[in-house]
């Protein structure tokens, strides 16, 4: 059973778990209405210490979608964080309040350490560079509905991988599928971390910084943007911004059903003429984060009936 349970990085799902939230994400989309009542009753509390538009609107979303309600704050000015409450005090003072929390910080690792004073659920909606599981569950999802499986696909990461949390929580979580090959394209400056390569276990991966030369073989292309929050010098931003931007003419020698993916928001990595191509799904991905976010919480809650409910 998931009730209860943390999520702070993908792995702390089986796949097994990970299969009975995407199968009640599949229930949610087809019958929404179904469901706006599973949470009637319950608080989601939302930490956010850390900006955040797609991510905080779709957890309130998905929490009023079944019924809930919710309290929180999006900023750390705006709490007790401002007179130097530690985490482990607010975590504690939530649970007094809500029934499961969602928590957005900066340093990596605050969220495990929130749920390990936390009497309540704990989702982690990002930790600095490091995890961000809930955009993970969102990407398996998009996969699986659109690739039929999650297995046997080759998968290209493109742009920021030194940095980007979306990447690293992505390539763990399929490095537990099967007959996967990874493409890490990026500048030399922003190369995918050895520690995540480690995850990969035996399977194939090229590294490269062509984005042309690695599109013929791709099943999935995952766009992601130079992140200048996350530079401390602001001319090695300059310099790599818009190193890679995927246009019509690049996508001249991919294939016909390659899905693009994309965890937004979108600077200039992607230009606008793409999104009408079918092949561009990041806006429907998008959504589907909203569907299993919907399914998380019904699970945590322990409102979703047995495990493959």
């Amino acid at each position: 059973m998931l009730k209860g349970k943390h999520l702070i990085e993908p792995g702390d799902l089986t796949i097994e778990e990970l299969e009975a939230i995407f199968t009640l994400a599949d229930a949610i989309i087809q019958d929404p209405k179904k469901y706006s009542d599973t949470c009637k009753g319950h608080l989601l509390a939302t930490l956010f210490y850390e900006p955040s538009t797609r991510t905080r609107f779709s957890f309130e979303a998905a929490m009023l979608r079944l019924g809930g309600e919710i309290i929180g704050f999006s900023e750390p000015n705006s709490s007790s964080v401002s007179k130097g409450e530690s985490i482990g005090d607010t975590i504690r003072t939530i649970g007094c309040y809500a029934d499961i929390a969602v928590m957005r910080h900066p340093k990596e690792g605050a969220p495990k350490l929130a749920s390990k004073h936390a009497t309540i659920p704990v989702i982690n909606a990002g930790d600095g560079g490091h995890q961000h599981p809930t955009q993970t569950l969102t990407d398996l999802l998009t996969i699986r509905s659109y690739r039929k499986s999650i297995s046997n696909n080759v998968i290209g990461l493109c742009g920021d991988l030194k940095f980007g949390r979306t990447v690293h929580s992505l390539v763990k979580a399929l490095s537990r599928y099967e007959h996967m090959k990874f493409v890490f394209i990026a500048p030399p400056e922003l190369e995918i971390p050895p520690y995540i390569i480690e995850e990969l276990g035996d399977h194939p991966y090229d590294r490269t910084s062509s984005l042309e030369d690695a599109m013929p073989e791709l099943d999935i292309l995952y766009m992601t943007r130079i992140q200048k929050e996350r530079f401390f010098n602001e001319e090695d931003y300059l310099r790599l911004k818009g190193y890679y931007i995927l246009d019509q003419k690049k996508l001249e020698h991919a294939k016909e059903d390659m899905i693009i993916m994309h965890p937004l928001p979108r600077v200039d990595e992607i230009h606008t003429e793409v999104d009408q191509d079918p092949r561009a799904i990041y806006f429907n991905q998008a959504k589907y984060g909203m569907y299993v976010r919907m399914a998380l919480i019904v699970k945590l809650l322990g409102l979703g009936g047995d495990l493959h409910a």
